[in-house]
């Protein structure tokens, strides 16, 4: 028999969306942000608002901190259903 859990997953479109959404309201560009993340290339964070990659976690702390909004602020997630064997162990929140 198997139980069906929803599992948070990142939605990288949707958050690389927020970045862009949240940098526009701060008045920030993406030139700006590669000098004070200290990029080699702009094309970084354009890969965010694609939605091909997330910032690590070291950039993701500093980007919550430039934006000034928390780190929650930023990430966007959506549940999807997980189904577990009934022998497996769940862990619930």
């Amino acid at each position: 028999m198997k139980t069906t859990v929803l599992r948070p997953v990142l939605d990288l479109e949707a958050t690389g969306a927020k970045i862009k959404t949240l940098m526009k309201q701060r008045g920030i560009t993406p030139r700006q942000l590669q000098g004070i993340l200290d990029f080699p290339y702009v094309q970084t964070v354009y890969n965010w608002f694609a939605g091909k990659n997330m910032p690590t976690l070291d950039n993701l702390v500093a980007l919550a901190h430039v934006l000034a909004v928390p780190m929650d602020d930023i990430i966007v997630t959506r549940l999807v259903e997980v189904d577990v064997a009934e022998d497996a162990e769940v862990l619930s929140a």
